[in-house]
């Protein structure tokens, strides 16, 4: 039976761990989907290059408010879906080729493997081989909940009228009519995308509110913004009970009058369209890994590590063994796993120089930081976020004060004709140290990093502001005044 020094499974941001000092280790790297993991093929790199097209059709449209003629007379969805998939195709083929032609001390698994034992494998084709310390980087995949009528089984698969992130933007044609199920980031960033090029796009919402988990002021003024987006229909507070699927579904598509899909709400609606696009948030892979053949502790679905990314068993560091990323963190975020997964790396060399499975001492680890960790969402508004709501900031009995400032108080707003954004930042009143900063608006994504920079630093809000220029009349200065306006002791 073959046997491996290191095995590391999946390949977005575990890909990133193998490197020179690996050149005397026989190392296995087992992907069972396409190089380069989530963010790479159906994540965050194509959805934003996907959210830029959109953003500017939408734009187009929007001229007339800014007295230019321009407008938006419909998309090449084709051309739009090439441009972007012969890009990422390429950084996927080219990455797979690295590491399966030229590294002679790396073997490639192109397919599903799973545990048989604690350090044991099986891959789908029959392969059996072992492992001294492993990497599990799995990721994630979408949640497909259940309903009358849906067959999960057949969701993403060709002809079938019902897709999830991993799959939608491949699709052959824009379709004349899309229901998106879900409120998350997920929904918010396609609803827009599909939208601004030109869909009618019905948007179900099982709460009252879009987005959430964000601060509730960023969730309330969010919604009533794309609520009024043109082709959207958002429906809170309304969820899917049964879906009836035409059988020629794909001949259905595109034809005048004819739609691929009958849904029907717990509220009594029925609505015909031509794909449904559920977007209710991703699971962590473990299902189908063979966790039972170990003693790995799982919770709620999700590997549990400790602070050094050591994955556990019955509470303990299990020797040799780490995670990262979606399939252990709370954070989907692509940042997050690419951090774990340099501790991941730190860590695992750590272990092999001690000479021993499990032999480094902690004082040789590197601990994980999850500190001032941001996120963001690229739909129409744009927002971000780091640190503490202001729920969580109350409900922690936090000493805090608050500042909201509006886009359309400085310069850069005024230029942007905005009506919705806001800067809000929550810090703590006495020491004036930053504990959560929420954007809502145009470049949140961007203009938030200097507070995340000063909570990664412990720079107090006061300094913060007053201790550097503001570019005058760029967009940060809405920053610049929140701080500013905070009440510090």
């Amino acid at each position: 039976m073959t046997h491996y020094d290191v095995l590391v499974i999946g390949t977005g941001s575990g890909n990133s761990i193998i490197n020179h000092r690996f050149d005397d280790l026989k190392v296995a790297i087992a992907e069972s989907a396409r190089f380069g993991g989530t963010c790479l093929n159906v994540g965050c790199i194509p959805t934003k290059m996907f959210v830029h097209t959109a953003d500017l059709a939408r734009d187009a449209a929007d001229g007339e408010r800014f007295g230019i003629d321009t407008s938006f007379n419909g998309a090449n969805w084709q051309s739009i879906r090439d441009r972007i998939f012969s890009r990422i195709d390429e950084i996927e083929s080219s990455g797979r080729d690295y590491r399966t032609h030229e590294l002679d001390n790396v073997t490639v698994y192109p397919e599903h493997v799973e545990f048989t034992g604690a350090r044991s494998f099986r891959s789908a084709s029959g392969k059996e081989f072992t492992a001294d310390r492993i990497v599990i980087a799995t990721g994630s995949h979408p949640f497909v909940p259940e309903a009358e009528g849906l067959d999960p089984e057949r969701v993403d698969t060709p002809g079938y009228p019902v897709r999830t992130s991993d799959t939608v933007m491949r699709i052959d044609a824009l379709p004349e009519s899309m229901v998106v199920i879900g409120g998350g980031i997920i929904a918010a960033e396609f609803a827009h995308v599909f939208a601004s090029l030109g869909v009618e796009v019905t948007v179900l919402v099982r709460g009252e509110r879009l987005l959430k988990n964000s601060d509730e002021l960023v969730s309330e003024r969010f919604t009533k913004a794309f609520g009024a987006t043109p082709r959207v229909d958002l429906r809170t507070g309304t969820t899917a009970t049964h879906y009836e699927i035409r059988e020629d579904a794909d001949a259905a598509q595109g034809q005048p009058g004819t739609r691929a899909v009958r849904l029907t709400t717990d509220a009594g609606d029925v609505i015909d369209t031509d794909l449904v696009l559920v977007a209710t948030g991703r699971k962590p892979t473990t299902e189908r890994l063979g966790l039972e053949h170990t003693d790995i502790d799982v919770e709620n679905g999700s590997i549990t590590v400790d602070e050094y990314q050591r994955v556990l068993s019955g509470g303990k560091p299990l020797a040799g063994v780490f995670a990262l990323g979606d399939v252990s963190s709370d954070y989907q975020l692509k940042h997050v796993a690419n951090h774990e997964a340099r501790i991941v790396k730190d860590n695992l060399l750590a272990d092999i120089a001690s000479g021993s499975l499990g032999g480094a001492q902690e004082s040789d680890l590197t601990e994980v930081n999850h500190h001032a960790v941001p996120a963001a969402v690229f739909s129409h508004p744009q927002s971000a976020s780091v640190g503490l709501t202001e729920a969580e900031a109350r409900e922690a009995g936090c000493e805090y004060t608050v500042k909201v400032q509006e886009y359309s108080d400085v310069a850069y707003g005024w230029a942007l004709e905005d009506t919705t954004g806001f800067c809000k930042v929550i810090a703590d009143r006495t020491s004036g140290q930053i504990l959560g900063a929420h954007i809502l608006g145009a470049e949140a994504s961007m203009i938030i990093q200097p507070l995340i920079q000063a909570m990664a630093f412990g720079l107090p809000a006061d300094q913060m502001a007053k201790g550097q220029y503001w570019i005058h009349p760029a967009l940060p200065e809405v920053v610049e005044n929140a701080l500013l306006g905070l009440e510090l002791d």
